[in-house]
């Protein structure tokens, strides 16, 4: 049974969201350009951890098999997924041009190291691979979501092999992650669906009205090392993602 939080308990969810979000922007206008790697990434983090708690979330993860310096490959169910990853393997993240260029969202992205992928072009597309190379070779980690665009989180779309293609030219491993939400009685959650003419605002809701949601996450194991190549990782990966959400193949 489903069970909803009191009016009182989204406001004060509403509240600490605020309050991340503002250290969210503290952190990435005002100490990422003081720090190095290594602490931007704890304090990736933290800001990850932050808007998950704040939103009632609680995580279940499986991170035996995470490796450093792997290119997480993600199945992409909502907005709150970049949050997701980033408290538990802070990443930077490959996200379309037009993100750059949204109002509060855009800034942000710009200065957590986001690589804007501008579509349909090629030459760019080599500016991105090495830029995802460079990234992977100094051991951090990067993240996509070979999807393209959200779903429900009840089944996985196609992936798309190209951005799988700058880990296979370093020889950095692929890192399958599942994500999948789930209701306090156990049941797959939709509330955090961000797909078809949902609203970020009702998406926002729907999180905040539930009581004992929970975020889990399973690391797969590492792809990518065996001479495979690019649509062979993807088919693979896609695959094992489907068993760590507990999808239908």
């Amino acid at each position: 049974m489903v069970t909803n939080a009191t009016p009182l308990l989204r406001a004060l969810r509403l509240f600490r969201l605020a309050l991340a979000m503002i250290w969210a922007f503290i952190v990435a206008f005002c100490l990422f350009p003081l720090c190095r790697n290594a602490t931007r990434l704890r304090l990736k983090a933290s800001v990850g951890r932050r808007v998950i708690n704040a939103l009632g979330v609680r995580f279940d993860a499986d991170l035996t098999h995470a490796v450093p310096g792997a290119l997480i490959v993600a199945n992409h169910v909502s907005w709150i997924d970049i949050f997701v990853i980033n408290a538990l393997l802070p990443a930077a993240f490959v996200s379309k041009e037009e993100v750059r260029h949204w109002p509060l969202v855009g800034p942000l992205a710009a200065r957590s190291e986001t690589v804007f992928l501008r579509r349909g072009s090629r030459g760019h597309a080599r500016v991105i691979n090495q830029q995802v190379a460079d990234i992977l070779g100094r051991g951090s980690y990067v993240a996509v979501f070979p999807e393209g665009t959200t779903t429900d989180g009840s089944h996985l779309l196609h992936f798309h092999a190209a951005l799988i293609q700058p880990a296979l030219v370093v020889g950095r491993p692929v890192l399958p992650v599942a994500i999948s939400y789930w209701e306090a009685d156990g049941s797959r959650s939709l509330a955090p669906a961000y797909v078809g003419d949902v609203s970020l605002a009702e998406c926002l809701s729907a999180i905040i009205g539930r009581k004992g949601l929970v975020a889990r996450v399973v690391a797969c194991p590492a792809l990518g090392l065996g001479g495979e190549d690019r649509r062979q990782v993807a088919a693979l990966a896609r695959e094992a993602i489907c068993a760590g959400a507990r999808l239908p193949a």
